[in-house]
């Protein structure tokens, strides 16, 4: 889930060229969440010929796509992409999402409206042999497929003309990868619920470190990300012994300050996009 979520992240922050640009910034979790949960109810009773794991992984992913193409509509004119727009489409969709999934659970009974708030404070502990295979190769197809477009990505950081310019060709490469931050980010979603900041403080610390060449920041993420989120669970675990914290709290606490200081930092500077 760690490397799903930076590795989602980092493509997102390129294909936007900016890296205040997250998955659940944009509404890709929000939508992704409220697809999971009308999943749930949808699973519980409406589609019983089908895995409850696949309806929901299905619906998440149909929700994360929905709210992407959605914003980046709403942020794209003759012009190019608006980040700043995006941004705030972004906040609007995640908020229109928050209330239909409280709608969603005001419709719910005793048992499915707490799964579904349990599951939206996003935690591992529940993990099971089929979420694992599943995670897995999940896993295993984003960090083969998107690296293999980080020189797509170096070119798009000029600005869409001169990456189409370079041969590139942008529209293909945008539906490619926002399908790709979908698949992703709804099987997350889906698993392991909402686990917010990842995407977005991993990516920028490993820029930081290593650089803004997408050829090693896309596999840099993904194992940074595995390993702090793999901290963060152990953490979670062993603050409120014998019970678990759930690690979407713990990523919140500490991505939640350091979103608010690259704000705060990038304004400084005067290097918050238009």
């Amino acid at each position: 889930m760690g490397a799903i979520l930076a590795l989602c992240g980092a493509v997102s922050q390129g294909l936007f060229r900016n890296p205040l640009a997250d998955p659940s910034l944009i509404g890709v979790t929000g939508g992704a969440t409220l697809g999971a949960a009308a999943a749930m109810v949808l699973g519980a009773g409406a589609l019983p010929a089908l895995p409850v794991l696949t309806v929901i992984s299905f619906g998440a992913f149909a929700g994360g796509v929905a709210a992407v193409l959605l914003v980046y509509r709403l942020a794209t004119d003759s012009t190019g992409t608006s980040v700043a727009t995006m941004l705030l489409a972004g906040i609007a969709i995640t908020a229109l999402a928050g209330a239909l999934v409280s709608l969603v659970e005001f419709y719910a009974d005793n048992a499915l409206l707490r799964r579904i708030s349990l599951w939206k404070m996003g935690g591992l502990e529940t993990g099971s042999r089929p979420e694992v295979v599943l995670a897995l190769a999940v896993t295993a197809v984003l960090c083969v497929a998107l690296p293999r477009h980080g020189t797509a990505l170096n070119a798009l950081l000029l600005g869409e003309s001169e990456a189409a310019h370079l041969g590139i060709r942008v529209g293909r490469l945008k539906a490619v990868l926002v399908t790709w931050i979908a698949l992703g980010v709804g099987v997350s979603v889906a698993l392991a619920g909402t686990i917010a900041f990842v995407g977005l403080v991993v990516p920028h610390v490993v820029r930081l470190a290593i650089g803004p060449d997408h050829r090693y920041l896309l596999p840099g993420s993904a194992l940074a990300g595995a390993i702090l989120l793999l901290l963060a669970d152990t953490a979670a675990r062993l603050l409120a012994p014998p019970a678990e914290i759930p690690v979407g709290i713990l990523t919140a606490i500490v991505g939640v300050p350091f979103f608010l200081s690259l704000l705060r930092q990038r304004a400084r500077f005067g290097m918050v996009a238009p």
